[in-house]
């Protein structure tokens, strides 16, 4: 597995000391429409179990995909922060910004000052520069599904610190890849409640079938379905920190 852990390439980035104060976030952006993601639980482009109107299978599964709203990114970054300080248990609405398709170089390109969108060791080793620069703000809440990316990837943390479980591309087979059909939340605001409806026409996503951290009811028949990853080498975590950068 391609894995490395840096803390020195990132020491000169502003943002470093300018993104820990909300106000330089919110005046630069002040007028930045962003696109923010709502969940009922955190996971978004994860699995979860189809709407009971869509099957007579409890057990049946579909790749749901976050409610996406537009708005002003002062108040998406309320959103996110008033979400991160509900302490009891998980809230019933987790907001987090997790646009791809190269959102820091469209969404918040104002920001392109305070850090720099190609990493040059990176650049030079793998003789490209980068396909896509993404920003992503979450708090405790969020969470990324196990899944296999189809790209070299650095992650930069800026503030906070990211958890990863980690296993290497050979170990490929232990995340049992299955089809699922697409499905999306929609956010009702009259009555604060979500809803899960599938695409329509129906399409579907190649997704890992593997939740790494079942719950204790579920871990005995999780472990039978799926022997090869509960039973093979344990993957590795790595906790990368604020400065730091992670190559996979």
């Amino acid at each position: 597995m391609s894995r490395y852990l840096d803390s020195s390439f990132l020491s000169h980035w502003n943002a470093l000391t300018s993104w820990t104060n909300d106000d330089h976030l919110t005046q630069t952006l002040s007028q930045t429409l962003v696109s923010l993601h709502l969940t009922p639980n955190g996971f978004a482009d994860s699995l979860t179990p189809l709407p009971s109107s869509s099957s007579s299978s409890s057990s049946s599964l579909c790749f749901a995909s976050a409610h996406v709203e537009r708005l002003p990114f002062p108040q998406a970054l309320k959103q996110i922060t008033s979400t991160s300080e509900e302490n009891e248990g998980v809230p019933s609405i987790v907001a987090y910004a997790q646009e791809q398709n190269d959102c820091f170089r469209t969404e918040y390109s104002a920001l392109s000052e305070d850090i720099e969108c190609d990493i040059h060791w990176a650049s030079e080793a793998l003789g490209v520069l980068p396909d896509a620069v993404n920003l992503w703000i979450g708090n405790q809440h969020s969470q990324t599904s196990f899944h296999k990316d189809h790209y070299e990837n650095i992650y930069a943390v800026v503030t906070g610190e990211k958890h990863f479980l980690l296993l290497p591309p050979t170990d490929y087979h232990r995340l049992y890849i299955q089809s699922y059909p697409a499905a999306q939340y929609i956010f009702h605001k009259d009555t604060g409640e979500f809803t899960l409806e599938l695409e329509k026409p129906l399409r579907y996503v190649p997704w890992c079938s593997v939740n790494p951290y079942p719950h204790s009811a579920a871990k005995a028949q999780e472990m039978l379905q799926f022997p090869l990853y509960f039973n093979g080498p344990k993957p590795f975590e790595c906790t990368v920190k604020a400065g730091e950068i992670l190559y996979l």
